[in-house]
């Protein structure tokens, strides 16, 4: 299965081909659309951590461990049709997080002040014994073994060379990569748009639950391009109708 990772003849054709590339830059563009829901995840994902090195640092180790999965995936790609719990697994997860935000950490009041002790850890990380940071790492590492099913099986139905579908793949995560900085600087400016992530989330999971097997509905991507749309022109009134709010209150 991974022997072409290995044969120098199947990368010099690849890379001296412009079809080769061609079908690599379809590849890279296709990644992009396919993880605008994965960038989404992963900037709402970072926001629990309190420094923005902590945060660029989760999705440097979520970036490395994407494209050790990618190979991997890419290698077993053919088989991973039959690995669908991975999906539903996934989506239940992706459903706890945004129910946990709405019904949970929205109601917890915002600390303002640095805390002098160290925070004592809640939950399973109680017991494990892991950090915030590293709760973080493992959840984006969990994503991108979630949404890499689908862009590589995608991949693959586009070119069956898996040296091209890797190129594509890792110039796409780049990017991918770029998409989640982005959105989490927008976040420091407007608070509002994490509970919009997190209503994607939440449209994300049912999105992936309706792809296993036993349900069989696949929701186009463009439809989510829609929903985002939608969503961050609603969130964009709301902003500003809080700070126009906020404005009239101080005066």
């Amino acid at each position: 299965m991974y022997g072409p990772f290995f044969d120098p003849n199947n990368w010099r054709t690849v890379l001296t081909s412009a079809d080769g590339w061609l079908i690599i830059l379809s590849l890279v563009v296709m990644e992009c659309i396919l993880s605008v829901d994965n960038a989404v995840v992963l900037a709402a994902q970072t926001q629990s951590l309190t420094s923005k090195v902590e945060r660029e640092k989760s999705l440097f180790y979520g970036l490395v461990g994407a494209y050790i999965f990618r190979v991997i995936v890419i290698g077993v790609g053919i088989y991973l049709i039959n690995f669908w719990w991975i999906k539903a697994l996934g989506a239940i997860y992706l459903f706890y997080l945004a129910l946990k935000f709405f019904f949970y950490e929205k109601k917890q009041p915002k600390v303002t002040e640095v805390p002098t002790e160290k925070p004592q850890a809640t939950g399973w990380s109680k017991y494990l014994h892991i950090s915030n940071f590293w709760k973080v790492v493992i959840s984006i590492e969990l994503m991108d073994i979630v949404f890499s099913i689908d862009s590589v099986l995608a991949a693959l139905a586009i070119s069956d060379n898996p040296v091209i579908v890797l190129i594509g793949g890792i110039i796409g995560i780049l990017a991918m990569r770029g998409i989640a900085g982005v959105i989490m600087g927008l976040m420091q400016r407007i608070p509002e748009l994490q509970d919009m992530a997190y209503f994607l989330i939440l449209f994300i999971s049912i999105k992936l639950l309706l792809t296993i097997p036993a349900i069989d509905i696949h929701i186009p991507n463009i439809i989510f391009v829609f929903v985002l749309i939608f969503a961050v022109v609603i969130t964009l009134l709301v902003h500003n109708h809080n700070s126009k709010k906020a404005k009239n209150k101080e005066e």
